[in-house]
């Protein structure tokens, strides 16, 4: 939650978190995407409700889109608009049915290096790294266990969503709160006011 994002997000059966590491086929450790203070996971497709609104600008395809603002309703965006480049975000969602959902939640806290800077680089794989984030489509097999073994139905019967895009866009801020819920209704604070709780 913040002043501009009320959301809920379900998290894919047998979901776990992941940084941004990785190994090799050679079995070489290495970090790809740097800097990153980020860790993320699949969102349940199916279960994801409310509001979010883009707090950074994202660029797509040559096209600069502002003020993303999203509906969800039972994992799917029921509504989509932009200050600018809404057509070019309109067109995005409608790319196939999984992009009218999510395939990643991303959580970066606010006093990271990348945000305090205030500089947008207009490559969204290093503005990811100022923000709490979504991505619209594809989820990545590896974030449930055994995912990577698995039909794309079976990733669909856990939740993972399964698209041709993959597209992260910038919802974090300094205002922004963020609750765990359990299976049992227990709230854990996770972020608040932008930062681990």
């Amino acid at each position: 939650t913040s002043p501009r994002t009320h959301l809920t997000v379900g998290l894919a059966e047998d979901h776990h978190w992941e940084g941004a590491d990785s190994t090799d086929k050679q079995g070489n450790y290495f970090v790809a995407n740097m800097p990153t203070e980020e860790v993320f996971t699949s969102p349940d497709a199916r279960n994801i409700h409310g509001t979010v609104t883009a707090t950074k600008p994202l660029s797509y395809g040559g096209v600069l889109i502002n003020d993303i603002k999203l509906t969800f309703e039972n994992g799917k965006i029921v509504e989509a608009s932009a200050a600018t480049g809404e057509d070019v975000l309109k067109h995005l969602i409608e790319t196939d049915e999984g992009s009218h959902s999510l395939g990643e939640v991303s959580l970066v806290p606010d006093p990271s290096p990348i945000s305090q800077s205030g500089i947008v680089f207009y490559t969204t794989l290093i503005d990811e790294n100022a923000s709490d984030h979504l991505a619209i489509g594809a989820a990545y097999p590896f974030n449930i266990n055994n995912g990577t073994s698995m039909s794309a139905e079976a990733r669909q019967a856990k939740g993972q969503n399964i698209s041709n895009v993959h597209v992260d866009f910038m919802m974090g801020s300094a205002d922004m709160d963020i609750d765990g819920i359990k299976y049992d209704g227990t709230v854990v604070p996770v972020f608040r006011n932008g930062d681990w709780a």
